[in-house]
């Protein structure tokens, strides 16, 4: 408004108006001052009378922080990088000192040298944190006056630095997984800004890169300690590429090639090139941000519920990189497969894979940032590899053309990262204080796909479905393409040839504050709609569809671990993120029981209906399983029957003649078995997997065996007709039987998993210490996904055909809950019922159906966790009990506040 005063473009104003706008002018600059002050202290030699002090079109701009020129709102990358020092406690001078060498815009040039350097470049100094790609961010300023200042440029020099490799010297012969000393020097008048160490094991044809951004002293000497990679070559090269300060590039080779030899295995000889895939490639990209210091400031710490610090932070992306189980896995993957961490570190640590630091597979050079998972920078810089012109942001046409290669489908950790730190999200009318892009990519189930279709690319397709060969090794695969990989987790697939997929399903209780109660992507179920802001700053909007960032899965077990490995987590996430996990499991399935006498001697069908968009159970498979528990009892409540008994004191599972266990079984063929010289048959050693043995996982709504084979995720040595999403077991039972309980059960990881990973570790001790707090902490405790029970007392005759024959009380769901739940029940003819809530003491809390003569049939009673007065109850176990004439069934469920 003092702009348009000052232009004369407003002819009359009220005088009041006048007065407050020449207040809020000088407010502005006020606030403003101790940020451009200290700037202007640290670099006024240069800066005074520049365009950074005086631009025509806004003379007391302040426009080294935020791309409104007068001051405020979304800032640009250099005020980024100074927000979140002031953030974590340091001073504005110190800030500004810290970030100095820092290149805050990506633009190949430091801080330092576009503020300070006048020497190489005519425009200089120009804005550290705007580029040609962001400056038409800009506002209460003419672009065109910025726009020539924003990358040093018209320097004079123009000679490249002198490169010269001293070591290796060439002879050497390098171990893959050791430390070598890499050094050189590289000479140039106006200073080396960075040197980049790159890596051929073919005499220069293919190169790799292995570090970045490396100094050199005053002289020009550069050394690196760097870790060397499972490249094997035996005419191996280092190249060193030094770019100087006015922005030119010089590059040297050791004259005499090395020996670099392939990491030792104990079974197959695989190398990083085989897991070499298509997307953006380690050191492409600037490094994604620290979530516990940068995203918490505005995203975290005002509301524990639904905010998405905390309940990112208590889910099982948050700890991916730190999950023991995973850890435990990867290590004995590397002793038989070497490499094949890089598979797994590409989405348990995406920006640690991204940073160049998963070139030791072993998880040894990740830091304390990476160990933070799938975190919040990777999912909102993730650009889809599908470009839809007037869809997609119109950069990320520029940013596939980069590419050596673009997936063919967002698909085994094949993601393609925004270089630039600009954050994306589907609400268009956001107003971050960081650089934004609207982009609904992160709302697609395609997005999910990324880690959700997981492949091994050391296998191609064989000529019949369901085998797979190996295609020679040291070497990537030759198309990229998922469906010509061995499947080792389908999850994405199954929903993509779902109902789900298809159009939608009626699900309301998965579906959060969506009005309309469908669900269809992943994020529908797994990150719900609540009502709520989605951050910390006054004026954030409310939304009603905010997705909450729980990302709620099924993993009961690592919550409960993790603090065993890493004392300073936030336990309080992680049980919240615990207990998400339990009441999304009471809704993944159903069960119906049904008794039918077959020839005179009492029965039970156990039907298990999916209510998932994904076969139930789905993900990574090994050692994860759900099962069938019977137990039957005659008159007198004394067992005769059970089926599918689980130990608590050891973790057994005992698989009796009639026992049902719901898993998939890879493992390896009778022609890998020759070539690797290892018996045939299920195994867990996945990355040497190359079959299905069985899986008779149930499938979602919308199956069929056509659709499920092209997916390579079809039945095995089980059935399906087309169309079904439930599996039915009978038991027949003994004749004493005069009552039946019926529990489904699912767990995160089995005995037998645990215990392979403490016996096959033959690196450290890793496997062990798992195998330890296994033990510990109650054995991965199996999970009640449903239960039910039945009276077997079949001598009376239902009213009607369609009617249940036996009197059975489900379990409620979901479970645990808050604040409400629901109870269901049926009755095989009219008769009183009562059901009853009790606490832990047997005193009686709320009398929720008190019915002298009901009608037979499905009944379905709503508890709002609300006693008899009307008074919350507090958290804990409760019993609900159902009386009828026929007898009295009860169960336990759990109440979280």
């Amino acid at each position: 408004m003092s702009r348009n005063l000052a232009s004369g473009s407003v002819r009359i104003l009220a005088f009041g108006i006048i007065v407050v706008s020449v207040l809020l002018a000088a407010a502005a600059a006020e606030a403003r001052n101790p940020y451009r002050r200290a700037l202007f202290d640290r670099y006024g030699t240069t800066l005074t009378d520049s365009q950074l002090d005086d631009l025509p079109s806004n003379a007391g701009h302040c426009g080294a922080c935020h791309f409104d020129f007068d001051g405020g709102g979304t800032r640009n990358p250099y005020g980024l990088s100074l927000e979140v020092r002031l953030a974590a406690g340091m001073s504005i001078d110190a800030a500004i000192a810290d970030v100095e060498f820092l290149d805050a815009d990506g633009d190949g040039f430091s801080n330092f040298v576009e503020l300070t350097d006048v020497a190489n470049w005519s425009n200089t100094p120009t804005f550290p944190g705007l580029t040609a790609g962001n400056v038409g961010s800009v506002v209460n300023v003419d672009p065109a006056d910025v726009l020539p200042y924003v990358t040093p440029s018209g320097g004079t020099d123009t000679t490249p630095p002198v490169v010269t490799v001293l070591s290796p010297a060439g002879g050497e012969s390098w171990d893959a997984g050791t430390v070598q000393t890499v050094s050189w020097t590289a000479v140039d008048p106006n200073g080396i800004a960075g040197c980049d160490i790159w890596l051929s094991g073919d005499g220069g044809a293919h190169w790799k890169q292995l570090a970045r951004g490396l100094p050199t002293d005053g002289a020009g000497n550069g050394s690196y300690q760097q870790f060397i990679p499972n490249l094997p070559g035996a005419a191996s090269t280092i190249k060193v590429v030094a770019t100087d300060g006015a922005g030119n590039v010089g590059e040297g080779v050791n004259a005499v090639a090395f020996a670099l030899n392939a990491a030792a295995t104990l079974v197959a000889p695989t190398t990083l090139r085989d897991f070499d895939m298509p997307g953006t490639q380690p050191f492409q990209s600037s490094e994604l941000e620290d979530p516990s210091t940068v995203c918490i400031a505005c995203h975290g710490e005002y509301d524990a519920s639904l905010e998405p610090y905390h309940t990112w932070y208590g889910s099982m992306m948050a700890q991916s990189m730190r999950d023991p189980l995973y850890r435990a896995t990867l290590i004995v993957a590397e002793e038989v497969a070497p490499s094949a961490g890089d598979l797994c570190i590409r989405c348990h640590s995406p920006g640690g894979w991204a940073g160049g630091r998963s070139l030791d597979t072993g998880m040894g050079l990740l830091n304390d940032v990476d160990l933070q998972g799938v975190q919040c920078d990777f999912c909102h810089r993730s650009v889809s590899p599908h470009y839809v012109a007037g869809v997609s942001p119109a950069v990320d046409a520029d940013i596939l053309a980069e590419l050596a290669e673009v997936p063919v489908d967002p698909a085994n950790g094949q993601f393609v990262l925004d270089p630039a730190p600009v954050r994306r999200g589907p609400y268009s009318d956001a107003d971050p204080s960081h650089q934004w892009l609207y982009s609904d990519f992160t709302l697609s189930a395609e997005f999910c796909g990324t880690c959700h279709d997981v492949s091994n690319p050391v296998f191609v397709a064989g000529a019949t479905p369901g085998t797979y060969d190996v295609d020679g090794l040291d070497q990537q695969h030759p198309d990229g393409d998922k469906r010509n990989m061995y499947p080792v987790e389908r999850t994405f697939s199954e929903w993509s040839v779902s109902e789900y997929a298809a159009g939608g399903v009626y699900q309301p209780q998965f579906a959060g504050d969506r009005p309309d109660g469908m669900v269809s992507t992943c994020q529908d179920c797994h990150m719900r709609d609540v009502t709520g802001v989605g951050a910390n700053v006054p004026g954030s909007p409310t939304r009603t569809d905010l997705a909450i960032h729980d990302l709620t899965g099924a993993n009961t077990f690592v919550p409960d671990i993790l603090p065993d490995f890493y004392p300073g987590l936030d336990t309080a996430a992680l049980q919240d993120g615990k207990l998400r996990a339990q009441a999304m499991l009471s809704l993944a399935a159903s069960m119906e029981l049904t008794v039918t006498p077959v020839d005179g001697q009492p029965a039970v069908n156990v039907r298990i209906t999916n209510e998932t968009g994904h076969k139930l159970p789905s993900g990574y498979p090994e050692g994860r399983r759900a099962w069938i528990h019977v137990e039957a009892f005659d008159a007198g409540d004394q067992p005769v029957y059970e089926s599918g008994h689980y130990d608590d004191a050891t973790g057994h599972l005992t698989h009796d003649a009639d026992a049902k266990v719901y898993e998939i079984e890879g493992g390896i063929s009778t022609r890998l078995s020759g070539l690797l010289g290892v018996p045939a048959g299920p195994s867990f050693f996945f990355p040497l997997n190359d079959t299905v043995y069985s899986d008779n996982r149930i499938p979602p709504r919308g199956f069929t065996n056509a659709n499920f084979e092209a997916v390579q995720s079809p039945p095995v040595s089980y059935s399906y007709a087309d169309g079904q999403h439930w599996d039915d077991t009978l038991y027949l039972l003994p004749a004493g039987a005069r009552s039946v309980e019926v529990t489904f059960y699912y767990q995160s990881t089995s005995q037998e998993y645990i215990e392979f990973l403490r016996d096959e570790n033959h690196t450290d001790g890793y496997g062990q210490q798992l195998y330890d707090a296994w033990v510990a902490h109650g054995r991965a405790t199996p999970q009640v996904m449903a239960q039910a029970t039945a009276l077997l007392d079949v001598t009376g005759t239902p009213d009607a055909p369609d009617l249940p024959r036996v009197v059975t009380l489900g379990q409620n769901y979901p479970n645990p809950f808050n604040p409400q739940t629901f109870i269901a029940y049926s009755l095989p003819a009219r008769g009183a019922v009562r059901l009853r809530i009790y606490d832990e003491r047997g005193r009686l809390v709320r009398a929720l159906v008190d019915d002298s003569s009901q009608a037979a049939g499905p009944h379905r009673v709503k508890w709002d966790g609300h006693d008899n007065a009307g008074r919350g109850c507090a958290s804990g176990v409760y019993h609900y009990v159902l009386e009828t004439d026929q007898g009295r069934l009860s169960r336990k469920m759990t109440l979280v506040r």
